[in-house]
């Protein structure tokens, strides 16, 4: 018969992770009992995806606010510290302002605008053409902003960021001024040692910084890169991909996952036959068309994956050689001859225009978005992805 499903996301229920538990047999024993529970098999090919947060927890990578504290006041010197685009949460970097200002006497803190680099919104481009400011070239005082704006609360959260950064500033006896500008230089005008907190563009950032005189340049891939009092650590990423535990404490971006999905591989192998490729993931990779939120808080979405994930798709485009290739078939015709396009396609694909269309993007930022969007970021339960079907295409029986 006919196979009539294709791709098939399930999100797998586990038990609640804790330090030092072993993930390995928690992660096989889950997608073995789930199978068996719903009656499917595993086939070569499946992915079984886990969640950085439980992997993070297993490996008990954890940081205090003081330890943070303590690392700032290291590198930076514990004076006044320039800090620089901030993304608006509180569950990704208001705790880590938090640590930063107990490690600070002042800080200036500069907050792009209209929105953080993941698209959270201070204002809108409306509000801005209104006042007849250029985001690209004006800086703006906190006093000014309030004159031109008044308080701007987030469309989903409520709160308005600006007063709440200024408040986890102040709570830890910590002076701040605020200014809004979008130019990383502007900086210098107030302060020669800098903490960029931008994600995506710190590479960037930090050279221009560096370039125009900052004395002391620091991103939070330079925080918690070694262990501060025993602490956890993140030495490629510092405090980037950080998650809020407690008011005290945060639960940082895994490390040396690179064995863990390899050894999940293996024993799904040894038990089942089955080749199944393996990958931690974190945020995903989209954009809310309501919000303007761009998600990809954490660095890379999958920060650990097996080498059957590395790549992009390699696909034509169905409705291409319908309308093209095949405009004068129909019906058996028509199936059997895209069937055979594509049982006959190259290994690569790069500019054929029959791929046109089709996502460009690498496959784990792919999966890791399907993974994301099936776990989701509240109580649903399943740390644990398997995804089923991804790699076949219209030929599959």
């Amino acid at each position: 018969m006919e196979r009539l499903v294709g791709t098939v996301s399930r999100g797998i229920r586990g038990p609640i992770i804790r330090e030092g538990d072993d993930l390995v047999k928690i992660t096989v024993d889950s997608v073995l009992a789930a199978a068996e529970s719903e009656g499917f098999s595993l086939r070569d090919r499946d992915v079984v995806a886990i969640t950085e947060s439980v992997v993070a927890r297993a490996q008990g990578n954890y940081a205090t606010v003081d330890d943070i504290a303590a690392d700032v006041k290291k590198k930076l010197g514990g004076e006044t510290v320039g800090v620089i685009f901030p993304i608006l949460s509180r569950n990704r970097f208001a705790i880590n302002l938090r640590g930063i200002a107990r490690g600070c006497k002042k800080i200036i803190l500069m907050l792009s605008y209209p929105s953080d680099e993941v698209g959270n919104a201070l204002l809108t481009y409306d509000q801005l053409d209104d006042a007849g400011v250029n985001p690209y070239s004006d800086v703006l005082t906190l006093e000014k902003y309030r004159e031109l704006f008044g308080e701007n609360k987030h469309e989903f959260t409520g709160v308005d960021y600006v007063q709440y950064y200024a408040d986890i500033i102040k709570g830890e006896g910590c002076d701040v001024d605020i200014i809004f500008a979008n130019r990383a230089k502007t900086i210098l005008d107030y302060v020669d040692k800098i903490i960029t907190c931008d994600i995506h563009t710190r590479v960037r950032t930090k050279r221009i910084l560096r370039n125009s005189g900052a004395r002391v340049v620091c991103g939070l891939d330079d925080l918690l890169t070694a262990p501060v009092n025993g602490s956890g650590c993140n030495e490629k990423y510092g405090l980037l991909g950080s998650n809020k535990s407690t008011e005290e404490k945060i639960k940082l971006f895994p490390r040396d996952c690179d064995g863990l999905v390899v050894d999940i591989q293996s024993e799904i192998l040894k038990k089942t036959g089955k080749h199944v490729e393996v990958m931690v993931y974190g945020d995903g990779a989209f954009k809310d068309p309501q919000g303007k939120i761009w998600e990809l808080a954490d660095p890379v979405v999958s920060p650990a994956y097996t080498d059957g994930l590395i790549g992009t798709p390699n696909e034509l485009k169905l409705k291409y050689l319908a309308d093209n290739d095949f405009a004068n078939l129909s019906g058996e015709a028509l199936k059997e001859a895209i069937s055979e396009k594509i049982r006959s396609k190259d290994g690569n694909l790069k500019g054929n225009m029959a791929s046109q269309g089709t996502t460009p993007r690498q496959l784990t930022d792919l999966i890791g978005s399907l993974c994301d969007l099936t776990s989701g970021s509240g109580d649903k339960g399943t740390p644990i992805i398997l995804i089923q079907g991804y790699f076949d295409n219209y030929t599959n029986e």
